[in-house]
């Protein structure tokens, strides 16, 4: 493909897809979580040649702890090891990494090695990575509301700066496209309050498979859109 005439500054990707790859091949789920680490890696540095800026992506939601305590615990593993294996040598690439949602319900040590990441990553500035674990859009825009009614702020002075300066992440730019792996053609609760004016992409690619020319046919279809944010 030839360059793209646009790229977006900020994209957020719905990594879904795991477990049909795996089931697909006859595998158990978290071989499929794993090659949906794999599928991450490629993306952040394919992101880093295009130029993109911002990445964020839906790793782990509130609703998934709804799955089975055996493949909720093997998630649990696979961020970990994530962490420790795969993230040094994208931050080796200046990618700073920061985690988005609760962290409360992590195990411990999990917790930890996110603190690590994002103190060690601090300073990077090649393109910043949002991974949003035990996240969702709702329960974000709740926290807010309820983050502005605690520090005593009036309801004539809430305006959407102000209600946008109290989300989960206030540094993170709003995506400019949104990809969903998969062919779901779903939100899935994922940055409800950001995408407001987001360019939305779909791909029957289940996320494992996905790859440097996904992305590029993602790009590709933003390019040739007109964005007018309400105007004309």
């Amino acid at each position: 493909m030839n360059a793209p005439a646009e790229i977006p500054r900020a994209v957020a990707i719905i990594m879904d897809g795991n477990g049909r790859w795996a089931q697909r091949r006859g595998l158990p789920v978290a071989e499929g979580h794993q090659a949906g680490t794999r599928a991450l890696r490629r993306t952040v540095e394919a992101s880093i040649d295009l130029g993109i800026r911002s990445l964020a992506v839906y790793a782990f939601s509130t609703e998934n702890w709804a799955r089975s305590s055996e493949e909720v615990s093997d998630l649990m593993e696979i961020f970990e090891e994530t962490i420790v294996r795969e993230l040094p040598d994208l931050t080796a690439q200046g990618v700073r990494t920061r985690f988005i949602g609760r962290r409360d319900r992590a195990p411990s040590e999990l917790r930890a090695r996110m603190e690590e990441l994002e103190e060690a990553t601090a300073a990077n500035d090649t393109l910043l990575l949002w991974i949003a674990f035990d996240y969702g859009g709702r329960a974000e825009i709740v926290d807010a509301a309820r983050a502005l009614v605690a520090s005593g702020v009036e309801a004539d002075d809430v305006d959407e700066e102000r209600f946008a300066a109290a989300l989960n992440a206030p540094g993170m730019p709003d995506p400019d496209i949104l990809i969903r792996a998969s062919g779901e053609l779903r939100i899935s609760n994922f940055l409800l309050w950001q995408i407001a004016y987001t360019e939305l992409y779909f791909t029957e690619r289940l996320w494992p498979d996905f790859d440097r020319r996904d992305l590029e046919d993602a790009i590709e279809a933003f390019g040739g859109r007109g964005r007018r944010f309400g105007g004309r």
